[in-house]
C-alpha cells in the first residue's frame, strides 16, 4: 500500500454516501492497481490514474488528497536525474508529471525558489528557477494553470497528463475560470488529443483566443472552434503537431531574405557558370548525404540519387512519392524492404552478444501508416497556411526521421525532403538545390547532436526487448513520442546551413569557377594542351600551393620547359590570388599527398558500419576532415578483436590506429576519395 505523507487508512468495504466513521482528511488511503468503477461521482470512490482514495460527493476530500500529493511531491532532491536548485520545489509540468508518474520528459524542468529572484525568473541549465511569489498552489488546476501560463507548450507531456487523470478533473479545471485563457486552451486541447468530449455546454460567450501566442511560437492560419472560443493556429493537428518558438536566431533568419539574396546571385551570373555550379553542389550534397551515413558510393550512383533530388518539389509529397525516392535510393533490393518497414528500427550498436545497444528507437511498425499520414497532413497544413518554407522544411524533415519509417534510406530521405519542400515552396530558384548536407556534413558533431538533443530523452520510455534478428521489439505505446515535438533547435540547426550556402558556398563557387577559366584561358594562351590535361595542370598546382609536383613535372607534364612551369604557376597564382580569403578549397580538392601536413584525431566520432564491417573514424589536417577506417579483420587479426565489440577494441587500441591511420595519410596511400583505410596487409608491413 503507498500512502499519502505517512498516513494509513485500512480499506473500506463501505461504498455508502458518506464516509466511514474511521476515516478522516488525515487518514487518505491510496491503493495501487485498482480498477475505475463506474459513475465516479455516483460513488464515494475516485481514482487518479492508479490511485484510488475515499472523497466525499461534492468531491472536497478529492482536491485535499491530489493537494497533500503536489505538496509532498514537490520538496524532492532530484527529478528526471537533474538535482533541484536549494531551496526550491517543484511547479508546472515538472510537479505534474512528479507527482502522477507521466512517462515522458520535460523538456524544460521549473521549479520555484523559497526566496526572491532578480528579474522574476533565471536560468540554471536545465532548470528556469522563478520567483517565490510564482507558487500556483497546490492543486493540479494550480500547476495546469501556471504551465499554460509561463511554460513552453509541450503537447507530449500536456497528453500524458490528461491521460493519467479523470475527464471530471479537467471539466472542474475549466468550470472554475470558463472565460479563462489557460482554462479554455486545456479544454480545447483536452478535447482534440484525447478524443474525449468534456461535459461543458458549448460557446463560453466571450471573445476568441489564440491557441498560440504568435509572439512566442510560429503559427499557422486560425480556425475557430466555436465550442471553445479557441482559433487553432498549431503548424499541425490533435494527432501529429510540431512546434517552433519565436527565437532571436529564427527571427533573424526569417527577415534575411535568403531566398531573395539566392535568386539575385544567379541572376547576375551567367547561364553556363550557374549551370557548373549548380551541378558541382548537387553533386557535393549528394557526395556528403552518404557520407554521413557512412558509405561512400561510386559516381554513377551518386549521380542517379543527384538526378531524383534535382527533381524534389515536382511531384506532390505523398507517402508514394517517399517511397518512389527510397526506390531510386536502393539500388539492389534484395535484402532491403522498400516501403514501411514491417519490423523495428535502431540506431547504436551491438554489444559483444550481438543484442542491440541502441541509442534510438524508431516508431512501432504498427504506428507507422497513420504517423506518416499525419505527418504529410501537417506538411500540408503548413504549405497552405505560408508558413516560412525553412520552417515547414525543418519541421517536416526532422518529423520524417524521428519515426524513422523505412528499413533502410532514412537519413539520405530526411535531408532530400528538405530539398523537396524548399522547392515545392519556391525557396529555391528553379533547377537549384541548397547543398545543405555539404554543411552538415562539415558541421556533423552539431547535427548529430542536434538529432540526440532530441531522441535521447524520449529512450527512457520506450520499453524494448531484443529480437533473434538482433533487432528491436517495442513493448509500450510509443507513438505520442513521435506525434508531439519541438523542432526548434532543428530550425536554427537548418537555417543556418541554408544561410551558409547562400551567404558562402554559392558565391564562393561562382568566384571559383570564374577564377578557374580565367585560369585556363591564359594556361592555353602560354601552351597548347588538351582541355583535361590543362584542367589537371590548374588542379595539381593549386593543391600543392601553387607550384607543380615535382612527380607530375617529371611525369605527364616533363616536356614543359621550366620556363613555361614557371609562367604557368604565376599565372594560377594570379587567378585565385585572395580566393576564400586565404582558406583552403576543400570542395575541388582530390587525393595529391604533397600539400598535406599532419593529421590529428581531435572529434574521431568513432561508429561501426554494419554491412560494410569497418569502424569509420575521422581526423583532422588543419581545416580539412578527413575520413578513416578500419576493416573487421585488421581488428580482429592484428588487435584481438575476434568475438569482441569491434568499438571497445577500436577504443582500447585507439592510440595505435590514429599512428597507423596517420601513417598512411601522410605516405599518400589514400583511396580515391582522399579516404584512409587500414586493413590486415597494411599492419603486417
Amino acid at each position: 500500500m503507498t500512502t499519502l505523507r505517512s498516513y494509513r487508512l485500512y480499506e473500506q468495504r463501505s461504498l455508502e454516501g458518506s464516509l466511514p466513521r474511521k476515516v478522516n482528511i488525515k487518514s487518505v488511503a491510496v491503493f495501487r492497481q485498482c480498477h475505475v468503477l463506474d459513475g465516479i461521482f455516483r460513488y464515494s470512490v475516485v481514482v487518479f490514474r492508479r490511485w484510488r482514495c475515499y472523497s466525499f460527493r461534492q468531491n472536497r476530500l478529492v482536491k485535499i488528497c491530489f493537494s497533500m500529493m503536489i505538496a509532498e511531491n514537490t520538496r524532492i532532491g532530484s527529478f528526471q536525474g537533474a538535482p533541484l536548485p536549494s531551496q526550491t520545489r517543484l511547479v508546472g509540468l515538472s510537479a505534474l508529471v512528479n507527482a502522477l508518474k507521466v512517462p515522458a520528459p520535460v523538456r524544460t524542468l521549473a521549479c520555484v525558489s523559497d526566496g526572491h529572484i532578480s528579474g522574476s525568473s533565471r536560468t540554471e541549465e536545465p532548470w528556469r528557477i522563478y520567483d517565490k511569489r510564482y507558487w500556483p498552489g497546490d492543486t493540479l488546476g494550480d500547476h495546469l494553470d501556471f504551465a499554460l501560463r509561463n511554460e513552453t507548450l509541450d503537447l507530449l507531456v500536456l497528453k500524458r497528463i490528461f491521460q493519467s487523470i479523470h475527464p471530471k478533473v479537467i471539466e472542474d479545471f475549466v468550470k472554475a475560470t470558463p472565460t479563462g485563457i489557460p482554462a479554455r486552451r486545456a479544454w480545447y486541447l483536452f478535447e482534440r488529443m484525447t478524443g474525449h468530449t468534456l461535459n461543458i455546454a458549448d460557446d463560453p460567450g466571450v471573445p476568441a483566443i489564440d491557441l498560440l501566442d504568435s509572439d512566442a511560437y510560429f503559427t499557422g492560419k486560425p480556425r475557430l472552434s466555436r465550442r471553445h472560443r479557441v482559433r487553432d493556429n498549431l503548424l499541425g493537428n490533435g494527432a501529429y503537431c510540431p512546434i517552433i518558438r519565436r527565437t532571436e536566431k529564427l527571427e533573424h533568419f526569417t527577415k534575411s531574405g535568403l531566398a531573395e539574396k539566392a535568386a539575385e546571385i544567379l541572376g547576375h551570373t551567367g547561364r553556363h557558370v550557374v549551370t557548373r555550379a549548380t551541378s558541382f553542389l548537387l553533386l557535393a550534397d549528394s557526395r556528403a548525404s552518404f557520407e554521413i551515413e557512412g558509405e561512400r558510393p561510386p559516381r554513377n550512383r551518386l549521380e542517379r540519387w543527384g538526378k531524383a533530388v534535382v527533381q524534389a518539389g515536382q511531384n506532390k509529397l505523398t507517402l508514394d512519392e517517399i517511397i518512389r525516392l527510397q526506390d531510386v535510393l536502393i539500388e539492389d533490393r534484395r535484402f532491403v524492404h522498400v516501403g514501411l518497414r514491417p519490423d523495428g528500427v535502431f540506431l547504436g550498436e551491438h554489444d559483444h552478444n550481438h543484442d542491440p545497444f541502441p541509442e534510438f528507437i524508431g516508431a512501432r511498425p504498427e504506428d507507422l501508416p497513420n504517423l506518416m499520414s499525419q505527418m504529410l497532413e501537417a506538411n500540408d497544413r503548413m504549405g497552405r497556411d505560408g508558413v516560412d518554407p525553412v520552417l515547414q522544411a525543418a519541421a517536416t524533415a526532422f518529423g520524417f526521421v524521428y519515426i524513422h519509417p523505412f528499413e533502410d534510406g532514412n537519413g539520405r530521405l530526411h535531408r532530400c525532403l528538405v530539398h523537396h519542400v524548399l522547392a515545392e515552396r519556391n525557396f529555391s530558384p528553379p533547377g537549384f538545390i541548397f547543398a545543405v548536407s555539404s554543411v552538415m556534413y562539415d558541421r556533423i558533431g552539431e547535427y548529430r547532436k542536434t538529432l540526440q538533443a532530441h531522441s535521447g530523452p524520449l529512450m527512457d520510455f520506450i520499453e524494448w526487448r531484443p529480437t533473434p534478428q538482433q533487432n528491436v521489439e517495442v513493448l509500450n505505446d510509443t507513438a505520442d513520442l513521435y506525434r508531439y515535438f519541438d523542432v526548434t533547435l532543428a530550425t536554427e540547426f537548418l537555417y543556418s546551413c541554408v544561410e551558409r550556402t547562400v551567404e558562402y558556398d554559392l558565391p564562393r563557387e561562382i568566384d571559383y569557377l570564374r577564377r578557374h577559366d580565367q585560369a585556363l584561358r591564359r594556361i592555353m594562351d602560354i601552351v597548347e594542351m588538351p582541355d583535361r590535361l590543362a584542367e589537371n595542370l590548374l588542379m595539381f598546382i593549386r593543391q600543392n600551393k601553387g607550384t607543380l609536383p615535382k612527380r607530375r613535372r617529371a611525369g605527364e607534364f616533363k616536356q614543359l620547359t621550366d620556363d613555361e612551369v614557371a609562367k604557368l604557376e604565376a599565372v594560377v597564382a594570379n587567378a585565385f590570388d585572395g580566393f576564400g580569403e586565404g582558406e583552403a578549397d576543400k570542395a575541388h580538392e582530390t587525393d595529391e599527398p604533397q600539400g598535406r601536413r599532419e593529421l590529428e584525431f581531435p572529434e574521431p566520432n568513432e561508429h561501426w558500419v554494419f554491412d560494410r564491417e569497418v569502424v569509420v573514424f575521422w581526423g583532422q589536417d588543419a581545416d580539412i576532415r578527413v575520413r578513416c577506417e578500419i576493416s573487421r579483420e585488421a581488428l580482429d587479426d592484428h588487435f584481438g578483436g575476434d568475438g569482441k565489440d569491434k568499438l571497445q577494441v577500436f577504443r582500447a587500441n585507439r592510440k595505435a590506429i590514429d599512428g597507423y591511420a596517420r601513417q598512411k595519410y601522410l605516405a599518400g596511400r589514400t583511396e580515391s576519395d582522399g579516404s584512409v583505410l587500414i586493413q590486415t596487409l597494411d599492419l603486417l608491413r
